[in-house]
C-alpha cells in the first residue's frame, strides 16, 4: 500500500520534472495531478489521538473531533469498522460509543493505554473485548 501511494506523488512530480516544456508549463501540469495524492497521503501523516483534561481529542487529516470523556458510555475493543467515522488507518482498533447514539472508530497504537487513560477520568465506561456481546 506503502508503494502505491509513493508511486501516486513521486510519478507525477517525475513527469513534470522530466519534461522539456518551460517551468510554467510544468508546474501547470504537476499541481493538478499531485493534489489527488497529497490528499490520500495526508491522513498518513496526520493522523493522532490525545487526551487534554476532560476531552479526547481524535484527528486524520480532514477528519477532526472532541468527546467530553465524561459522556463516553462504551468502548468496544479489537472491533473493525467499515462505515461511518473513521479517523484511522488500521483494523482492529476500538468504537467509542458516547452521548446516546454517537461513535467513533479510532485505532491508536496502544489501546490498552488510551483505555487506562479514559478510565481514569470516567471509571463509569464499560469496555467489551472482541468476542464479547454488549448488553
Amino acid at each position: 500500500m506503502q508503494g502505491i501511494l509513493l508511486a501516486m506523488l513521486v510519478l507525477p512530480l517525475a513527469y513534470g520534472f522530466l519534461g522539456t516544456k518551460p517551468w510554467r508549463e510544468k508546474l501547470r501540469r504537476m499541481i493538478p495531478l499531485t493534489a489527488p495524492a497529497l490528499s490520500i497521503i495526508w491522513p498518513y501523516l496526520d493522523t493522532r489521538y490525545w487526551v487534554r483534561s476532560h476531552t479526547f481529542y481524535y484527528k486524520s487529516g480532514y477528519i477532526k473531533g472532541e468527546i467530553d470523556i465524561g459522556s463516553i458510555r462504551t468502548i468496544l475493543k479489537d472491533k473493525t469498522r467499515w462505515v461511518g467515522v473513521k479517523p484511522a488507518l488500521a483494523t482492529g482498533g476500538l468504537i467509542v460509543k458516547y452521548n446516546r447514539y454517537d461513535d467513533v472508530y479510532i485505532a491508536p497504537e496502544d489501546s490498552d493505554a488510551l483505555i487506562v487513560d479514559l478510565l481514569t477520568i470516567n471509571p463509569s465506561i464499560q469496555v467489551i473485548a472482541s468476542g464479547k456481546i454488549p448488553k
